[in-house]
């Protein structure tokens, strides 16, 4: 692997949380590299930190301990104003929730990115994102007239409207059916690969992870004081 390659890289990172009495080892010592248009999968219980996780990656937590670094970026140097930016620029969110917009059509909801952002011809780019995800029939439903599987496909429409190099998506298949998950699930592996972006899937369905080419497990272990993460790589 070139270092040039690392899109992603975690350095020793640790994150704890006081809960009482007890402190909770969130992370502890946590390293990974993922390169670039590669996809990883975090895995493991609830609690175990994989949102967490997330959160530093994007520069929505900061870490007790060491670095996270994107795009060749320490984000624990980024004033809150640059992470910000950095966030717009870099990073695309696909929520278990959907969180689209119930005032907004499918169309408006895959804008509202571009034109926070000020792009030209937010609309024409929508359009061609929907129509990637195979929405192109409905792009004037609201979210209440769309199914679970079609308000995801919009959420990764939009989610990939500013082209991010990198995608963050939290249990993007939690809320649907075993059917419409692996559906929607499988398109968002094929729209990675079509447009070389690098993926990290936070899941609790070992099937799911398994699509992915790297792989993360946290795992608990629990002293009398403390819950501390472990990691194995696969």
């Amino acid at each position: 692997m070139m270092k040039s390659d690392v899109i992603i890289e975690l350095d020793s990172v640790c994150k704890t949380y006081q809960q009482g009495q007890s402190t909770i080892n969130v992370l502890k010592d946590f390293s990974f590299q993922v390169t670039r248009g590669e996809s990883l999968s975090i895995v493991g219980p609830s609690g175990s930190g994989k949102s967490t996780l997330l959160s530093l990656l994007a520069g929505l937590d900061a870490p007790d301990a060491g670095r996270v670094i994107v795009q060749k970026q320490d984000l624990t140097q980024l004033s809150e104003k640059e992470l910000t930016r950095f966030r717009a620029l870099n990073i695309g969110f696909i929520f278990q929730q959907f969180h689209l917009m119930p005032h907004l059509n499918a169309l408006e909801n895959v804008c509202l990115p571009l034109e926070i952002q000020k792009r030209k011809n937010a609309s024409a780019r929508a359009e061609e994102c929907l129509k990637m995800v195979g929405l192109d029939h409905r792009l004037e439903h609201l979210p209440k007239q769309l199914s679970g599987g079609e308000c995801q496909r919009v959420a990764i429409a939009r989610a990939m409207a500013l082209n991010p190099p990198i995608l963050l998506a939290d249990e993007p298949s939690g809320n649907l059916d075993a059917e419409t998950g692996l559906t929607v699930t499988n398109l968002l592996f094929e729209l990675v690969k079509q447009e070389n972006c690098t993926l990290l899937l936070v899941t609790h369905d070992r099937d799911l992870a398994q699509k992915s080419s790297q792989q993360v497990e946290l795992g608990f272990r629990k002293p009398k004081h403390s819950t501390e993460s472990t990691l194995s790589l696969h």
